[in-house]
């Protein structure tokens, strides 16, 4: 079985980068790297970030997709992908911590704020702004799953009202956990900040439209680190023009990056970041040799994902 890597992300890990972590873990392992394959009938675990458009197809013997990160939105639709294809992915301690940190960072920024206070020095203003209490402040969570769970303790930690909704109901303590519809609008009703981590899949996509922004605090803040689907682009414009939130932080967009003339870029209560939430995965490097090692003996998967659920 030969494995091939590829890393579609610029300005992140390189596949030979990946390949020197997991070679030790492989000993006499065939291990090639994207674009440099040789033969595509040899290759039957491709290691990835994204899948390079069109490889897929080109990989007749294909048994596996492991991906190195949380989301298989864009593997799970890949065209030319084999029904028996399986995919996993990784559940890196590191990488929750970081977008726990990302959201802590940006909560903070308004609750503190600190981008006022940037703005007024620019200006040449002194002028205070007396911050709320932290636990008259709630934080709602959207997807209470690996990474979801890291973010809401990370605030019940520091004593903000942290909330979250989910598919099923959580038990994290210090977070009141909500399911359903009802319990959708009831956490964003009740939040101050909405940090959503949600997958993508036929219940997500659009989630954030005009009628669910009508269920956001007026002065609430949305930030994004899940997927860029969640959201109807051209509605969250028009949320925030009618003031239904004040402001909005994304991290991932659809599609990605955003086109130069894309109205986001220049919005004044919109924060861009490049999907730099969460990057290191170094901690969870190991479950690719292992996922190897059990694809070949025919057990278990380490975090394989339900093709048909999406995530």
């Amino acid at each position: 079985m030969t494995i091939a890597i590829a890393i579609m992300m610029e300005d992140w890990e390189t596949p030979q980068w990946v390949r020197e972590q997991i070679a030790p873990m492989l000993p006499g392992v065939d291990i090639r790297c994207v674009p440099e394959i040789g033969s595509p009938e040899d290759i039957e675990y491709l290691v990835c970030d994204k899948v390079p458009p069109g490889l897929v197809a080109k990989l007749p013997n294909l048994k596996m997709i492991q991906k190195l990160g949380a989301g298989v939105e864009s593997m799970v639709r890949e065209p030319g992908l084999g029904p028996d294809v399986r995919i996993a992915r990784v559940k890196s301690v590191s990488a929750a911590r970081e977008i726990a940190e990302y959201s802590l960072l940006y909560v903070l920024r308004e609750h503190r704020h600190a981008r006022q206070y940037a703005e007024n020095q620019t200006a040449g203003r002194w002028k205070a702004y007396a911050p709320k209490l932290t636990t008259d402040v709630t934080v709602g969570v959207l997807g209470l799953g690996h990474i979801g769970g890291r973010i809401a303790k990370t605030f019940a930690d520091i004593d903000f009202k942290t909330i979250g909704w989910s598919r099923t109901e959580k038990n994290i303590p210090g977070v009141k956990s909500y399911t359903g519809e009802q319990g959708l609008k009831d956490v964003l009703s009740q939040s101050d900040y909405v940090i959503s981590i949600l997958p993508s899949t036929e219940k997500t996509r659009g989630l954030m439209n005009i009628e669910t922004f009508k269920n956001f605090k007026p002065e609430s803040m949305l930030i994004n680190v899940g997927r860029g689907d969640l959201i109807v682009d051209e509605d969250l414009i028009t949320a925030l023009t009618e003031e239904r939130l004040a402001h909005a932080v994304l991290d991932v967009f659809n599609p990605e990056p955003p086109t130069n003339d894309h109205p986001f870029w220049s919005h004044p209560n919109i924060t861009i970041t490049p999907h730099v939430s969460g990057w290191n995965v170094l901690d969870s490097i190991d479950v690719v040799a292992e996922n190897y090692k059990r694809m070949k003996s025919g057990d278990a998967l380490l975090h394989e994902i339900d093709r048909e659920a999406g995530y």
